[in-house]
């Protein structure tokens, strides 16, 4: 893996051109596929119009021009390189379709092929664009600190390890560092799915594109610019983009083999009874049937449509799957594997138990905290603020309020000073309130223990009680984790970067026994591996920028709509649009159904091509009678796999979200 500072890779020539390329070949093959499809439905329209036959011949042609001329290029190619691909014949098929009259045929293979090149590119250049857009996570310019103490703002790719960084409130740190001076509360999210902002002070390493809370911080850098854990991230995922094996259908992982066999057996077919003195037009009339009853369009169609309306049904249903490579893979998946924040959690921060000690209760400190916490913006304030409007409370005016990093806040509410914070505060706690503390500090342990985050309230300098926070866990999540098990044989695993003591208690209410926490990126990729490794095919769903690695080397990725990340959504093969994890469960059974269908489709359309090749080659196959077969193996699969449009081939899970 080669390591190049953000900025160089992102502004340096090699870079920009590779883009635009990708975007101006994807634009150009949805053009020409979008031309090509307006002909073919001009063309149709015209011939159920009764128009003259030239007008919608005319139309057939031009569309064969328009979406024929990509397929057939790289057809050529391919042959140059000694490869005949499907591309190439499918282009012969369809002019041969053309030649003896059904030209209907061949334009809509001609649409079928120009429609599946232009939605990979579009994908091919969207992901690269999402990878690269990463990078403006990292701030583009720094402050270093000389050795005399002067300021200077650089370019982050200039600094070195070694040098000092001053990072501001509200600024986004500049590269991987440690804290040399000051404290700060900062939110690293991107980087670990941790859901409330890390206390940072002498030692800790901050990580660059997290960003500072109200605090002000001197560090040292002590990784360079293309080391930083962000810049990894780029680089694991476009090191699993490009190390992964082009999947394909199931019908494409023989198409070489099948098209040198039809183009060998259609030549063998006109040259030999050539040799023997056969009679040109009668031989080439029977070379012709045989490359038309042989040529694939039926096990095209065979394949193509029960995908791609398990597509539709997934799409109405809150699953956008994007290709039919993903549908069919999906019911591959023998285990699954889930982020915890924002994926199997709500992603928000709860007040979860409220525990009061000394003469106030459970409503009053809540009230008097809430109150204190009003004119932050921290989450945790956002939390408690929400508790106390569930429980519809009146909050009193908030006086001298101050916010003081990694301890909490302060302020004067009805006559008293609140403060509420991290449990640090019980370290200023003197004289004769001992026992209290005492309890306090068994609530706070307990609490840290289940995994939840203890905020501690003092009322007047003495501990007056500890609110629980919490991550609140989907409803959803325990259904599809039982469901899940099932479908595959194997318990859904849990990877997260939050702490041990959540994931535990996550893991536990899920029903997950399986659990990896405290991971970064790289960890969760080498999870992934591990499982693959075993012989698992690996589905995992996340919604964070640090998960976005771990879906590109997993078999198969799936995000989270509603709050995943740019980058998670382009790196993830499917993405669930409206967070509904029953969903999941359900598209790998439907994934499963169409697979059926596929199958189904594939006998129906060998028997077919087996029957008049067969006739062909050892009877006398009339070619209308020839064509008549083959549209008709086309028809039955077609119809067969639309089956799949119907809602109520949706599978229907035990307990839905609502």
């Amino acid at each position: 893996m080669t390591t190049t500072p953000p900025r160089a890779a992102t502004a340096g020539p090699p870079v920009v051109p590779r883009r635009l390329a990708a975007r101006l070949l994807a634009l150009t093959e949805i053009r020409w596929a979008a031309v090509a499809t307006l002909l073919f439905a001009a063309g149709g329209a015209a011939q159920l119009a009764g128009a003259p036959s030239p007008v919608w011949w005319a139309l057939y042609l031009a569309c064969y021009a328009a979406g024929g001329w990509e397929p057939a290029l790289a057809g050529l190619r391919a042959l140059r390189g000694r490869t005949l691909d499907v591309d190439l014949l499918m282009i012969v098929a369809a002019i041969g379709a053309a030649g003896i009259g059904q030209v209907f045929d061949g334009a809509l293979l001609i649409v079928i092929f120009a429609t599946s090149g232009a939605l990979e590119a579009f994908a091919t250049a969207r992901t690269a664009d999402s990878v690269r857009a990463l990078l403006d996570l990292a701030p583009e310019q720094a402050t270093r600190v000389d050795t005399d103490g002067a300021e200077q703002t650089v370019g982050t790719a200039q600094l070195q390890v070694g040098e000092l960084i001053r990072i501001r409130p509200g600024e986004r740190v500049g590269a991987d560092a440690l804290v040399v001076v000051g404290a700060s509360e900062v939110d690293q999210a991107t980087i670990t799915g941790e859901p409330l902002p890390v206390v940072k002070q002498s030692g800790d390493e901050v990580f660059a594109g997290a960003l500072n809370g109200t605090g002000a911080l001197l560090a040292r850098v002590h990784r360079a610019a293309g080391e930083s854990v962000i810049a990894r991230i780029v680089a694991l995922v476009e090191q699993a983009s490009a190390t992964k094996a082009r999947t394909q259908l199931f019908i494409e992982k023989v198409e070489q083999r099948y098209s040198v066999g039809v183009v060998v057996a259609t030549l063998a077919l006109f040259m030999v009874p050539l040799l023997v003195g056969a009679d040109l037009r009668s031989t080439l009339l029977r070379a012709m049937t045989f490359m038309i009853v042989a040529s694939p369009c039926a096990v095209v169609l065979a394949t193509m449509p029960p995908l791609l309306s398990a597509i539709a049904l997934a799409g109405r249903n809150g699953v956008l799957v994007k290709s039919a490579v993903v549908m069919e893979q999906l019911a591959d998946t023998t285990v699954v594997a889930f982020d915890k924040t924002g994926t199997l959690t709500e992603g928000t921060p709860r007040v979860a138990e409220i525990h009061a000690t000394g003469a106030l209760d459970a409503g009053q400190l809540l009230r008097w905290a809430a109150a204190a916490e009003h004119p932050s913006e921290h989450p945790i304030a956002a939390a408690v603020l929400a508790a106390a409007r569930d429980r519809g409370l009146v909050l009193p005016a908030a006086d001298d309020f101050t916010s003081t990093p990694g301890r909490g806040v302060r302020a004067i509410v009805d006559g008293h000073v609140v403060q509420v914070g991290s449990p640090a505060l019980l370290d200023t706690v003197t004289g004769s309130a001992g026992g209290v503390t005492g309890e306090v500090r068994g609530v706070v342990q307990v609490t840290q223990a289940a995994g939840r985050t203890a905020v501690v309230v003092m009322v007047d300098g003495l501990p007056a009680g500890v609110l629980a926070l919490a991550d609140r866990i989907r409803p959803a999540a325990a259904g599809t984790v039982t469901a899940l098990t099932a479908l595959t044989g194997t318990t859904p695993v849990l990877l997260t970067g939050d702490n041990p003591g959540a994931a535990g208690r996550l893991a536990t209410e899920a029903g997950i026994t399986d659990v990896h926490a405290g991971l970064l990126p790289a960890d969760k990729v080498d999870r992934v591996q591990a499982l693959q490794a075993d012989g698992a095919r690996v589905l995992l769903v996340g919604d964070g920028v640090n998960d976005a690695p771990a879906l590109a080397t997993a078999d198969l990725g799936v995000a989270m709509g509603s709050r995943g990340s740019d980058l998670a959504l382009q790196s993830a093969d499917a993405v669930l649009v409206r967070d509904d994890l029953t969903a999941l469960p359900a598209v790998i059974t439907l994934s499963r159904r169409a697979r059926r269908i596929v199958v189904a489709n594939l006998v129906i359309a060998g028997t077919f091509i087996t029957v008049l090749v067969a006739w062909d080659l050892f009877g006398h196959l009339p070619l209308p009678l020839g064509v008549a077969g083959h549209e008709g193996s086309t028809v039955i699969v077609g119809l067969n796999g639309l089956r799949l449009l119907a809602n109520r081939a949706w599978p229907q899970p035990q307990s839905r979200q609502r």
